[in-house]
């Protein structure tokens, strides 16, 4: 059976993350900061999953899980660096702790988890590295400018490190940016009523299950970037591409995101969303 670790996996997207890839196969490592989380998860999945706690801003744990999981079943075929943390606000009322925090789980943290994961992939010529980043890795996200600058480098990152393996002559292995919109998972769910955080609610809103499913086909057909809804990436990077027009047209923009915010708010306190 191939073998996945899966990093924040203790809630959220994580676990569903971890959930669809043990219902492809896969025998799952779940890890999180939160130990009892992890663990709470990895019984859920099933016989043969383990759980650890590991926080990803400490390279040389997740070097040790890595080691462990390629040395347990052979090999490491699949890491998923999923954990990830957003705080909002002005990026001049954010203070450097606040800054730190997020560069290091998001940036660092993927940076660990990817260069963990190449040592046993890259022995043995063959594996899957799959980083989730967010949609703010491909645009500047008002409300939301530090979270997104930790994911632009994540993006870079990713990308950059994919080109030097085949730079190097090494074909076997693979590294895919996942970049979904906006998911329904506790990173959003105190966020409701937080207007910088309505540029996460601008487009569709997606449930967990969603982008897990997304993940489990891309283990079958690799691709260095994965925008879910396609859609929104074009229409981002048009932004981006444009940025004078981009400026005048934000009044409108984030009017009609707080506008959408409210309308999630409304479905959800209603339960009519999200519907199984």
């Amino acid at each position: 059976m191939p073998t996945a670790v899966v990093t924040g996996a203790g809630g959220g997207l994580g676990r569903a993350i971890a959930l669809e890839l043990a219902g492809r196969g896969y025998l799952v490592h779940v890890t999180d900061v939160d130990a009892d989380a992890a663990a709470r998860v990895a019984a859920e999945t099933g016989s043969g999953t383990r759980s650890s706690g590991l926080d990803v801003r400490d390279e040389a744990a997740c070097r040790a899980i890595a080691a462990e999981a390629a040395r347990s079943h052979g090999s490491l075929d699949l890491w998923v660096n999923n954990a990830g943390v957003l705080m909002t606000g002005d990026a001049w009322t954010q203070d450097e702790a606040t800054r730190r925090t997020m560069i290091e789980v998001n940036t660092l943290g993927t940076m660990n988890g990817t260069i963990a994961a190449l040592e046993p992939m890259r022995a043995a010529g063959r594996g899957h590295v799959i980083n989730v980043i967010s949609l703010a890795g491909i645009v500047a996200a008002p409300g939301e400018v530090n979270y997104a600058a930790s994911k632009h480098a994540a993006m870079a990152f990713t990308l950059g490190t994919l080109f030097d393996l085949r730079r190097a002559g090494i074909e076997g292995i693979e590294l895919s940016a996942v970049c979904p919109d906006g998911a329904w998972t506790p990173m959003l769910e105190d966020k409701l009523d937080d207007p910088d955080a309505a540029g996460s609610f601008s487009g569709k809103l997606l449930r967990p299950e969603q982008v897990a499913a997304a993940v489990g086909k891309l283990t079958e057909r690799p691709r260095p970037i994965l925008i879910l809804p396609r859609w929104r990436g074009l229409q981002l990077r048009l932004l981006d591409l444009f940025p004078r027009l981009t400026l005048r047209l934000l009044p409108l923009a984030m009017s009609d995101a707080r506008r959408k915010q409210r309308r999630y708010k409304k479905l959800i306190e209603a339960g009519r969303w999200p519907k199984s």
